[in-house]
């Protein structure tokens, strides 16, 4: 089975056609300018589990390089990658969707730049990131969404999102950028980062 590539938007069905389907890796990447600025790009992938007003229950469902894994053990973030060298996932996070609370909803999944005001950095910089949705069982990839080049002063995008359907998971392509870096988006999850 091929992975669906889905254009920023897109919603698919994940859980549907995938029975069984639980334990999932989200794989995050992104390429960074080296002629930009001269200092390294920071880019950290953070979750938030989301109630139905899209708001996080405590600061504790913001899952990120200083609070790796949710008390629910749903969500586990496998730690900082402060360079983005190399191939592949630059960072990644352990979704189980089988111990997702049942107050949460949907959980985003965003990734900004550290320190991008005083490093002059934004995602005008950064190019071929996205986000992947992988069957860690199989070690199957189910979902690709290329971001593109849309962006040009954002410090902070949201990236995409899987969120309940009924008794069914689903992902959306967002790819929406923000200005003002971690401090706009906690503020847009209710976090007081």
């Amino acid at each position: 089975m091929m992975a669906v590539n889905l254009k920023k938007g897109q919603k698919v069905d994940l859980t549907k056609g995938n029975p069984g389907l639980s334990k999932l890796l989200i794989g995050l990447g992104w390429d960074v300018n080296k002629y930009d600025g001269g200092s390294d790009f920071d880019l950290d992938a953070a979750a938030f589990l989301l109630g139905a007003d899209g708001k996080v229950t405590s600061d504790a469902d913001f899952i990120f390089f200083n609070n790796l894994k949710h008390a629910s053990g749903a969500v586990e973030h496998m730690g900082d990658n402060l360079t983005g060298e190399g191939e592949g996932d630059d960072e990644q996070i352990k979704v189980d969707l089988s111990k997702v609370p049942a107050n949460v909803d949907k959980i985003d999944f965003t990734v900004t730049i550290y320190d991008a005001e005083a490093r002059k950095q934004n995602f005008g910089q950064v190019s071929n990131s996205y986000i992947r949705v992988v069957d860690e069982a199989k070690g199957q990839e189910l979902i690709r969404f290329d971001l593109g080049e849309d962006f040009s002063v954002e410090t902070a995008v949201i990236v995409g999102e899987l969120y309940r359907h009924g008794t069914e998971w689903k992902f959306n392509a967002l790819g929406s950028g923000f200005a003002g870096g971690l401090a706009a988006l906690g503020k847009n999850y209710g976090v007081n980062v």
